[in-house]
């Protein structure tokens, strides 16, 4: 157990998120008196003082002082105005730096918990700042490491050619399709398992197509830039559903503006020549098929039925019938799994020549089976995981791809992230819009979550749809009634 007392603030929130990434599997649990900690357990103790100058964080174990740290809060330039922010970034440093002594260990990502740095370049760049100074931030009150402001330095460079000029009547629609045929271990979305035995209902596809088209009319005078239908699995519709899909999809949006249109194929179980030939004959021009892993072992273990052959021909299949950008995503730290088994995966990818691979590190959500079991499966540590990654990043290269967007998540193994990886020019539009925030996504569907993007503002507002099967198919209406704020 691990116990967290704050003295002079009450920033629990982002202190917890920092503990977290030294106490991944430990209870974080918050006290307000120092004796309220039990014996054999770790006390973190921040106070401010010195009239708010001073962060000084003491960590105590079994009552006696193992360390200390005390951070000069004055002395922190953020490079913009904004007391709460540098206070705030005072106290992290002070807790980083006491329990790095402690454990002996940092984390790349430094006091970042949040899970889009590459925000804070497009941020200061807008505001003037140049490059040189804001990697000097990220260095020295960040505490970033090298390789990873390099990453997303180089991440920003790309994504500012899709990004700018920022434009207040462009807008991107997302369509959610929350259905699987079993759901993994490792899976937080509100997918609905079929269990290989029926189809997406029909009244589902009927609900979403009417929330499209109460949508519309809001839409009037603003310019479509990207189309992204995921999930789930969105192959578990059937021919004909994609069709009725995609032709409202036109039929209310247009056909000629849309930049591009992609569909998550996913998993191969739910992929067929018919259902691609419809996708391909309506204009869609990148598609996702998903391994997460090439090993047979992994994959049952982790809930699918397919095999790594599977895949394979799915992915040849889908090249037959003209799909030349498709991306693959893989998983990092998936249970049982170590460097021979990713670098299995990354060898038959590499046979296979995707244009864009996406690597996502384990995350262990609370709402997945991999949480609730925690203890049944074997999970990377942190050094195993980076040799991992790095085994990921020497593949992509020799595929000729480069980083070209990213994100972190809460509870991800080690402190990482996940990143895409494109060929030149082969960069998903939508993933960089939806992850930067910098244009509206009208989203539709059960559990899919729009955002209203005020450029002027710099600003966003999330409107979410019911994220339950049924209470959407009963409250599209309502869903139609939210998006209003779209104006």
């Amino acid at each position: 157990m691990v116990y967290v007392r704050l003295v002079g603030h009450d920033f629990k929130y982002e202190v917890g998120e920092l503990v977290k990434l030294f106490f991944f599997s430990e209870k974080i649990g918050f006290v307000e008196d120092h004796v309220e900690a039990e014996e054999s357990c770790i006390l973190i103790e921040n106070s401010i003082s010195g009239d708010g100058k001073l962060s000084e964080t003491v960590i105590y174990l079994d009552g006696e002082v193992v360390s200390r740290e005390v951070e000069d809060i004055s002395s922190i330039d953020m490079l913009e105005l904004d007391e709460k922010k540098q206070l705030k970034t005072g106290i992290k440093k002070s807790i980083y730096k006491a329990i790095a002594k402690l454990k002996s260990r940092k984390t790349p990502w430094g006091i970042l918990t949040g899970i889009r740095p590459t925000k804070i370049i497009h941020s200061l760049t807008e505001k003037d700042r140049t490059v040189p100074e804001i990697k000097s931030l990220l260095a020295r009150e960040y505490l970033v490491s090298d390789e990873k402001i390099a990453l997303i330095d180089g991440i920003a460079e790309t994504e500012r050619q899709y990004i700018y000029p920022l434009d207040k009547d462009r807008y991107s629609i997302y369509i959610s399709i929350p259905f699987c045929p079993t759901r993994c271990v490792y899976c937080s979305f509100p997918s609905n398992s079929l269990n290989g035995e029926l189809q997406v209902p029909e009244v589902y596809v009927d609900r979403l197509i009417e929330e499209v088209r109460g949508t519309m009319p809001m839409l009037e005078g603003k310019r479509i830039h990207t189309v992204y239908i995921g999930g789930g699995t969105p192959t578990t519709l059937s021919p004909s559903q994609i069709s009725r899909v995609m032709e409202e999809v036109y039929r209310y949006f247009g056909r000629e503006e849309i930049a591009e249109f992609t569909v998550e194929a996913g998993r191969p179980d739910t992929i067929t020549g018919e259902k691609l030939r419809v996708m391909k004959s309506y204009g869609v021009n990148r598609i996702s098929i998903n391994p997460q892993t090439m090993n047979r072992a992994t994959l049952a273990a982790i809930g699918r039925s397919h095999s790594p052959k599977d895949i394979v021909d799915s992915f040849e299949l889908a090249r037959e019938i003209g799909f030349e950008n498709i991306n693959m995503d893989i998983i990092v730290g998936l249970p049982g799994e170590g460097e021979a088994e990713v670098a299995h995966t990354m060898d038959e990818i590499e046979k296979l020549k995707p244009e864009n691979l996406t690597v996502h590190t384990m995350a262990v959500k609370r709402s997945s089976k991999l949480k609730e079991e925690i203890e049944s499966y074997n999970l990377a540590e942190q050094m195993q995981i980076e040799r991992m990654l790095e085994i990921t990043r020497h593949s992509a290269g020799d595929m000729g791809m480069q980083p070209y967007y990213m994100y972190r998540q809460k509870q991800i193994l080690g402190n990482f992230e996940n990143i895409g990886y494109a060929l030149p020019e082969r960069e998903c539009i939508y993933n960089i819009m939806m992850m930067e925030e910098k244009e509206t996504i009208m989203a539709f569907g059960a559990g899919a979550i729009s955002k209203v993007y005020y450029p002027y503002e710099d600003r966003f507002e999330r409107v979410p749809n019911v994220k339950n099967l049924d209470d959407y198919i009963g409250r599209v209406a309502e869903m139609v009634e939210r998006k209003k704020l779209f104006k």
